[in-house]
């Protein structure tokens, strides 16, 4: 399958939100009572000051999205300067095994490069074993150092790229 990464545009935020909150949803990540699905369906946000790139086939169906952050921005949360990170990557349950999760990963990697990063991060929750194997096939190494707890109850692991 073709898969193209571009930057989202306001027109598909929803889409891309609701996605992102199934995606976490269908994984049993959270449940549908957790506020922090009001945090994963704001796409708006988080394109504010980052940018929200999505996946799409070649009928342009949206496959998934992830935010790439510059160090120093709001949703840059283990960065450190002359890092990158990224966060919320999700793909549809119905999309998932096309290669669009490592897709995704891979333009931020290229996007940190172009830069001028030195690397890139991102945290992860423990249970999200398909992403780990996505992070670990493209070289990043776990960073437990940078491991965090950002509320009571969500322990949440670092990995790390270096460029």
């Amino acid at each position: 399958m073709d898969i193209t990464i571009r930057r989202a545009n306001q027109a598909e935020f929803e889409a891309l939100g609701e996605i992102t909150a199934g995606a976490y949803l269908h994984d049993e990540l959270i449940d549908g009572e957790d506020p922090y699905l009001t945090s994963l369906r704001a796409v708006a946000d988080r394109a504010a000051d980052g940018e929200v790139l999505v996946a799409v086939d070649t009928a342009g169906t949206l496959l998934g999205s992830v935010t790439f952050a510059a160090y120093g921005t709001r949703h840059a949360e283990i960065s450190r300067p002359g890092e990158a990170e990224f966060r919320a990557l999700a793909v549809a349950h119905t999309a998932r095994g096309r290669g669009a999760g490592e897709a995704l990963v891979r333009a931020c990697v290229e996007r940190a490069k172009a830069s001028g990063c030195h690397a890139i991060v991102l945290s992860t929750q423990p249970t999200m074993r398909s992403a780990h194997r996505i992070y670990e096939r493209l070289g990043f190494v776990r960073t437990p150092e940078r491991d965090w707890t950002p509320v009571p109850g969500i322990d949440l692991i670092a990995y790390r790229l270096a460029l």
